[in-house]
Formats: structure tokens, C-alpha cells, sequence
């Protein structure tokens, strides 16, 4: 097995490595810089007119050669995960049934043919240029699902024997990139074909990779496409556990899933939080005021979060790969581009 650390970004579920248990103290600091590059983000914000989470992004990958000091690291992955977690839940606060029955039952096919047909590129790319079709499998997965969170999980129910431990760190590095370059790329296609907010939040949550880039292309677009895109891509984080399932039975012999490492095959608690207060928001018990008051909060640590994970990417570790390995990535990354493009063109007013 390979001694080389893996890629510590885009850790949704905790499944990649633990928050670190320190002292209150021990999270000062990376907590700190991830604050203030988001002010400096919201400074350039008020200045030019950009958006917020596209700065902070920019602004977390130009500090990305602090994720060498290991003194950030226990805020740094607070910052980049738990305020993610909970921005999701409050952005319910924004949102009601009503809105999630406007998308249709057809828009949730959609999502269910484009992550399949994610995955299928995956393994087709990986068998053509000579990798094995669970790589293949664990590539694509991780670009139609949640990124890394679903690699780690689709290796652990794949099985060592089928998935190692430098094959696993690859797309972790790759989904990385991939995911911080379509935050800056795909909100700028949907500007270029004048999408409404509904067409660029249903493009923006069906085809980025991680959640805090996907919530974050799409608020960087506007309000409204962010909202949209949060239930785009929460429904993608749903099919975690179908697709795990489906998996398992596809590689019966390769299945080593421990006591430990089942319980990702559960709806998440935060996508389970966001539907709760959706609910909620739906009967207009909320007031507008508190409604607003937790757009703007969750707008914050969503930034904040960001920031963090732009900080922590491995992007040094793409250039020794090399780009043979990524084609998988890119042919599963290009599918569950076209497929949710054409869809939000062709069929969304």
C-alpha cells in the first residue's frame, strides 16, 4: 500500500479522513485564514461586481501552498466541511416544496440517466485505454455523484483488490481539479447562452463534481440558479446509496464493506436537515426576515468553505500523474456536462 497521504479536499461525509479532535485553539488558526481570504474575496466582491464563491475560490487556490502547514489543517477541514454541511441545511430556509415540484418528474430522470450515463463513460474510457472497469466504476462515480466523498465510498464498497491505493488518490486529485476548474468554466457557458436561473441551476447541479463547488457555481450565477442547483445536486448526493447498492451487486466477490464504513450508505444527515427545513419553510411559518437572514448565512459559509477547500486541493499532485490516468475522469466529466447542457437547453423555460 501506498505511504503517500491522500488528497485531503472535498471530504463531504468525513469519510476520507476524521475532523481532528484538538482543542478549540487548534482550529484558530486555519480557521483564520480561511476567513480572511473570504474577506478579501468579499472585498474584491464589493469592488468588482464578481461573484463571492468564484473570489474565494481563486483567492483559496492562490493560498494553496499553506495546506504544507500542517498548524492549519484541523480548521482548515472544519471550515471546508462542517460550515458546508450546515450551509446546506440552511439554504432550505430559501426553498420550499413547491420549488422542488416546479423542476418536474422529469428533471429527476434526467438525473438518474446522467449519473448512470456518467458512470458508463467512465468504465468505457477506462476499458478502452486499458484500466480496469472498477477504476472505471470509481472514476465515473465520482464525477456523476459528490465528488470525492463518493470515491472513498465506491472504493471501500469496490474492495482493495479491485481499487489501490494510488489508483483511488489519482481520482481523488483529478475529481479536485476537475471540480475547481468547472466552478470557474460552467457558470461562464450558462452566462454565454443567456440560461435563465432555472436553466443554469439545473446545468450547474447536474454536472459540477463536489457540492461546495456545485452550491457554489450556482450562487456565483444567482440566487435563484443557486437554489436550484442545491436541489439538482443534493438529488445526485441521494443516489449515493442505490448506486452503492447496485455496485455491490456488480462485484459480489470484491465486496470488503466493514461495520465501520456501511453506514455511507445512508442519506446523509445535511441532505436529510436541507429537506427538513424546506418542509418547514414551505408553510410559511418562517418569517422573511429570519428566511433572509439564513440565505446571507449560509452565503457566508459557503464562501468560507470554498475558500478552505481551494486552500487544501492537491493541485501540485496532478503534474506527477501524468494525463493518461484522467481520461476516464475527463470522458465521465464531459458526459454529465453535455447531457445536463442539452437538457437545460432544450428543456427547461
Amino acid at each position: 500500500m501506498s505511504t503517500r497521504p491522500i488528497p485531503q479536499a472535498a471530504d463531504l461525509f468525513g469519510d476520507i479522513e476524521a475532523t481532528p479532535k484538538v482543542g478549540w485553539k487548534d482550529y484558530v488558526p486555519g480557521l483564520l485564514v480561511a476567513g480572511f481570504a473570504t474577506l478579501a474575496a468579499a472585498s474584491l466582491t464589493d469592488r468588482y461586481g464578481a461573484p463571492l464563491t468564484l473570489m474565494s475560490l481563486l483567492i483559496g487556490l492562490a493560498l494553496n501552498f499553506l495546506s504544507a502547514d500542517r498548524r492549519l489543517t484541523p480548521g482548515l477541514t472544519l471550515a471546508s466541511r462542517e460550515l458546508l454541511r450546515w450551509a446546506i441545511v440552511l439554504v432550505g430556509a430559501r426553498i420550499t416544496f413547491a420549488q422542488i415540484a416546479a423542476l418536474g418528474p422529469e428533471a429527476l430522470v434526467m438525473v438518474i440517466i446522467t449519473v448512470a450515463a456518467t458512470i458508463g463513460a467512465g468504465v468505457l474510457a477506462a476499458r478502452i485505454f486499458g484500466f480496469s472497469t472498477a477504476y472505471g466504476v470509481l472514476s465515473g462515480g465520482a464525477v456523476a455523484i459528490c465528488g470525492g466523498s463518493a470515491a472513498m465510498a465506491l472504493s471501500a464498497t469496490l474492495g482493495e483488490r479491485r481499487v489501490r491505493q494510488a489508483e483511488l488518490t489519482l481520482v481523488l486529485v483529478g475529481i479536485s481539479t476537475m471540480s475547481s476548474l468547472a466552478m470557474v468554466a460552467y457558470p461562464a457557458v450558462a452566462h454565454a447562452l443567456h440560461f435563465s436561473d432555472a436553466q443554469a441551476g439545473y446545468f450547474l447541479g447536474g454536472s459540477v463534481h463536489d457540492v461546495a463547488q456545485a452550491l457554489g457555481s450556482g450562487y456565483a450565477y444567482s440566487p435563484g440558479a443557486g437554489e436550484t442547483a442545491t436541489i439538482v445536486k443534493l438529488a445526485r448526493v441521494a443516489l449515493l446509496a442505490p448506486v452503492l447498492g447496485i455496485i455491490a451487486l456488480m462485484f459480489p466477490a470484491q465486496l470488503e464493506v466493514t461495520g465501520s464504513k456501511s453506514r455511507q450508505a445512508l442519506v446523509p444527515w445535511f441532505v436529510v436537515g436541507f429537506f427538513a427545513v424546506a418542509g418547514v419553510n414551505s408553510t410559511g411559518i418562517i418569517p422573511a426576515q429570519v428566511s433572509h437572514f439564513a440565505a446571507e448565512t449560509a452565503a457566508a459559509m459557503l464562501a468560507v468553505s470554498v475558500a478552505a477547500t481551494a486552500i487544501r486541493s492537491p493541485l501540485a499532485e496532478i503534474v506527477r500523474t501524468g494525463p493518461r490516468p484522467l481520461i476516464a475522469i475527463v470522458a465521465a466529466t464531459f458526459t454529465a456536462f453535455a447531457l445536463a447542457l442539452v437538457y437545460a437547453w432544450l428543456r427547461i423555460a
